[in-house]
């Protein structure tokens, strides 16, 4: 079936003095293919449109490609084209298809077909051997099918399974063979859409922020890479009054560089270790595509604090900075090892300020909680009390 002409999801978002459209996930286009096939496999029509409500608040509708009944009724497939809007990520433009059948097993079954990946390494959002459709993606897909069962009065299982075409030739053009997915691409996204931010206009609008809270009159800053960081502070209450926090995003050198030109004082970087430990090793933009070195840093920093070569290549395997932190505990490592590499921070924190401000860093974890700070953070957090 042909795409009806339909207009482009049209929300956008201001980047400093530009709007960029935003887009839909692939965890969007894979719950709108799944209720469309399940529309017309329990209904018998073929729907033009398929729409939701994403997690984000936003309504997607888009027309619906490919939309066909198989094994003689049994089953339907639909295919729902990614549309990314300004952030052209390698997935734009590809189909995201699902293939809803009858089964004998209660409820709805969720699983990966051609060109979606598996995961093959512990750490990650699925267990080893699931299909990589991460947790929101899955309730997204599983709620939009209830809701065709729920209209059509249906209590037979069903099963989904969604297949990207294409997926495992664009897959290793990406991150996913070193994290431990094989195979294909991953169905992610946790708002159900896509908010494309061009690298200048991040950098611009820290600028803006920075610039907005010296003229505040404010002479100490906290930067924080993203939401996590955000949240790390308000619970751990390092969201002290006064203080301005401005995100970073992954442009930590570019922040810190700001910050020297607005004559701050004191700067507080407040991070997930996800994104931290990449600047033991001098990294000041931590977006995977300019460097993923984070358990090479681990390991380099295990084995000098006494790590033999079992643990460490057990480091270098680890798909994520929480697994590594698991490994350390269970070698009693993990105090050193941090301490290690809170050391190696302060050091290219002190080297990119270059004495135009004192600088300090926090590091933390989702699961673990603070892992811990440098002695010059200890030092500025003492002040600002």
């Amino acid at each position: 079936m042909q795409s009806m002409e339909t207009k482009p999801f049209s929300h956008y978002i201001r980047c400093g003095q530009t709007m960029l459209r935003c887009g839909y996930t692939t965890g969007t286009c894979a719950a709108l293919a799944a209720a469309g096939a399940a529309r017309l496999l329990l209904g018998g029509e073929i729907p033009p449109m398929s729409s939701l409500m994403t997690p984000k608040g936003l309504e997607v509708t888009v027309p619906l490609e490919e939309a066909t009944l198989l094994n003689g009724g049994r089953a339907a497939r639909c295919a729902v084209k990614k549309d990314g809007g300004d952030d052209h990520d390698i997935t734009n433009g590809m189909l995201v298809c699902a293939t809803v059948e009858k089964s004998s097993r209660p409820g709805i079954q969720i699983d990966g077909g051609e060109g979606v990946g598996r995961v093959t390494k512990p750490g990650l959002d699925q267990p080893v051997g699931a299909a990589a459709i991460n947790h929101v993606p899955r309730r997204m897909i599983e709620e939009q099918v209830q809701l065709v069962c729920d209209e059509f009065c249906c209590e037979d299982g069903l099963t989904v399974t969604i297949s990207i075409p294409g997926g495992a030739g664009a897959a290793a053009k990406t991150f996913n063979p070193m994290l431990g997915i094989t195979g294909g691409l991953s169905i992610l996204g946790t708002s159900g859409i896509v908010e494309p931010m061009s690298e200048q206009a991040i950098v611009d609008t820290i600028a803006v922020q920075q610039r907005q809270a010296a003229a505040s009159g404010a002479k100490g800053l906290i930067l924080t890479p993203g939401n996590y960081g955000g949240d790390f502070l308000r619970d751990a209450g390092l969201d002290l009054a006064g203080v301005p926090v401005v995100k970073c995003s992954n442009f930590i050198g570019d922040a810190l560089d700001i910050a020297a030109g607005q004559r701050f004082e004191q700067v507080l970087l407040v991070g997930h270790i996800g994104k931290l430990v990449k600047l033991a090793g001098g990294v000041m933009n931590t977006h995977s595509r300019y460097a993923d070195c984070r358990t090479e840093l681990f390991c380099a920093h295990a084995a000098i604090c006494g790590a033999d070569a079992a643990l460490c290549r057990s480091l270098m395997e680890s798909v994520t900075t929480d697994a590594c932190i698991a490994l350390l505990d269970s070698a009693g490592l993990r105090e050193v090892v941090t301490a290690s590499l809170l050391d190696a921070i302060q050091r290219h924190l002190e080297r990119r300020a270059a004495g135009s401000f004192e600088a300090g860093a926090v590091m933390f974890s989702n699961v673990y909680g603070l892992l811990g700070m440098t002695e010059k953070a200890k030092e500025i957090l003492e002040q600002w009390k």
